[in-house]
């Protein structure tokens, strides 16, 4: 810690860093040797936080993550979306295909940002907000392919008529971005996916990931 930063609000940033990367919640004792403070110092940070609906406690007394930090969440998309936007645009018009960066929300897919071509005569309509299951369409094939380790050979997922009859689509992962899945891709009317469009949707995915590091 240096003079120009605040301990309490470390180690309380911390806490829901703990949280977050855990499904059952921790109980003040873990939370304590985690952090290497007292116990009476974790009481102390899980009121505030409570306070202000960033941590709830169960009736066994284990803290976890609280319905508070979805309204700071709705505050991300807008900026994620504006980080991507230029790479996508670029992925557009180099591929004539529209272009989308999706995340992972819950069990779902959710496109949050979308980049139709300008100069072809059709393209498929793709809009912001579109969501889907993750085990449907190449964004959250990529998604799932990453999280489980299995994205192999050129590091892009390819589907066909998954979710919407005879559009084909290729999606790149988000890689190396802490505390965001996500995918870069494209949806075509095609039969297949050209080959050079899978290369070209890795090296998107790339770029998104740089701006928002």
């Amino acid at each position: 810690m240096t003079a120009e930063t605040s301990q309490t609000l470390d180690r309380g940033l911390r806490v829901l860093k703990l949280l977050a990367d855990t499904d059952h919640g921790l109980t003040v004792t873990e939370l304590s040797n985690k952090l290497g403070v007292n116990r009476t110092v974790v009481y102390r940070l899980l009121a505030t936080l409570e306070q202000h609906t960033l941590v709830r406690r169960d009736l066994g007394g284990r803290a976890r993550v609280g319905l508070g930090v979805l309204r700071l969440g709705r505050q991300v998309h807008p900026l994620v979306r504006e980080a991507a936007l230029p790479a996508l645009r670029s992925l557009a018009e180099d591929i004539g295909a529209t272009a989308h960066l999706t995340l992972v929300d819950g069990s779902d897919a959710l496109a949050v940002a979308v980049v139709e071509p300008t100069w072809t005569d059709y393209h498929v309509a793709y809009r912001a907000g579109f969501r889907h299951p993750l085990d449907r369409g190449a964004a959250g094939r990529a998604i799932l392919a990453s999280r489980q380790g299995m994205l192999e050979g050129p590091g892009y997922t390819l589907t066909h008529g998954e979710l919407e009859a005879g559009a084909s689509g290729a999606a790149a992962p988000l890689m190396g971005v802490t505390g965001l899945e996500g995918s870069v891709g494209v949806v075509m009317l095609a039969d297949s996916v050209p080959e050079r469009v899978g290369a070209r949707v890795v090296d998107a995915a790339r770029e998104v990931a740089d701006a928002l590091r």
